[in-house]
């Protein structure tokens, strides 16, 4: 049997010691781990490669931290603030960003840390920091109850997969007299990939980004707690404000009024789309909202009694609520326009006032 490779904790402990061992680092990492200094060398090697290590000689160098950073911090969750988190630990590493990548970053780790503290029933949090000069991740991770799980309880849902369909409509908290529920929903936007995964579960909103995640963690399956991965392209031009002016009633209302529901979450496992309840689930919560865009993407049918539930009952019973249909099929387009002629013909028999 293979041994584990060893690279990961040789490159914490090189970027961990290059400040107060420049002259003799890969000696000192080396003699720490009980390693050759031929195998830390070659993983120093690969750090000044990626931008994370700099040296100045050869025949006795010199090390420096590089442009790009990697470090991890840990802290007890009893008493911990978020804007400690990120003062001391986070905002020092990304100094020369854009103040839009920062100020990203600062609303996401703060959002997410703070979920961390109030909601997770845990005792220890971890925080992971990668950047190099295409892109930062954070990462965030608990040893809590898990999200989903207590989403499904304090819902009462049937199902913890359930719970990922809660979640993405936004304006969902566990505590409401300390948190409006908006955190998870803008942060989630912001980044070009955001992902918590608890479980077996992940919630995904992905912005486009590739596979290539940093951070070599397989999200489905964090058996304990909670853990939230974030990642931004130290390239892009989107603003904390335009998220927020996006989904608010705006200009001069900032009130969450708009949400994008992905449709496909409210199945459990391999159902269809059919049934009454299925579309009750799927509107559930949603008429706190002014606009709510109900994203079909992966849903190739719905039954004629989901989408009367839907466009002609809900939509009915709450006419302040404007419902918008994104990436239907043909199949699903013509079943929606079906309810909305019933409808529309239903409201066409009422008396008038």
């Amino acid at each position: 049997m293979a041994r584990p490779s060893r690279s990961a904790e040789i490159d914490a402990s090189l970027l961990a010691q290059v400040q107060s061992h420049p002259n003799d680092l890969v000696r000192v990492v080396a003699d720490a781990l009980g390693l050759s200094r031929a195998a830390v060398a070659t993983r120093a090697r690969a750090l000044i490669g990626e931008g994370y290590l700099a040296k100045v000689g050869t025949t006795r160098p010199t090390y420096r931290p590089g442009t790009s950073r990697r470090a991890t911090f840990r802290h007890l969750l009893h008493g911990l603030a978020e804007d400690r988190v990120w003062a001391r630990d986070i905002a020092p590493l990304l100094k020369g960003l854009p103040a839009n990548i920062v100020d990203i970053s600062h609303h996401g780790l703060t959002e997410m840390v703070n979920n961390a503290i109030d909601h997770s029933e845990g005792k220890h949090l971890r925080v992971l920091l990668d950047r190099n000069d295409r892109q930062v991740a954070m990462m965030v991770a608990d040893d809590g109850v898990g999200i989903f799980r207590k989403i499904t309880r304090a819902l009462d849902l049937p199902d913890e997969r359930l719970a990922l369909l809660e979640l993405s409509k936004g304006k969902l908290t566990t505590d409401p007299r300390r948190h409006s529920g908006e955190g998870v929903f803008f942060t989630s936007r912001m980044f070009d990939r955001f992902q918590i995964a608890s479980g077996d579960l992940v919630f995904d909103h992905d912005d486009g980004a590739g596979d290539d995640l940093l951070f070599d963690i397989d999200m489905r399956h964090v058996n304990h707690g909670t853990t939230v991965l974030m990642e931004i392209g130290t390239d892009t031009t989107r603003t904390a404000k335009e998220i927020f002016d996006q989904y608010s009633s705006g200009p001069d209302d900032y009130t969450f009024a708009k949400t994008v529901v992905p449709v496909r979450l409210a199945r459990v496992g391999d159902e269809n789309l059919i049934s009454r309840s299925q579309a009750k689930r799927l509107m559930q919560r949603v008429e706190r909202f002014r606009t709510v865009v109900l994203d079909f993407e992966a849903v190739t049918s719905i039954g004629q009694a989901f989408a009367d539930e839907v466009f002609r009952v809900f939509a009915h019973d709450h006419p302040d609520v404007t419902l918008v249909p994104m990436h239907a099929v043909p199949a699903v387009q013509q079943m929606i326009r079906r309810a909305e002629v019933a409808r529309d013909a239903e409201s066409d028999r009422l008396p008038l006032p």
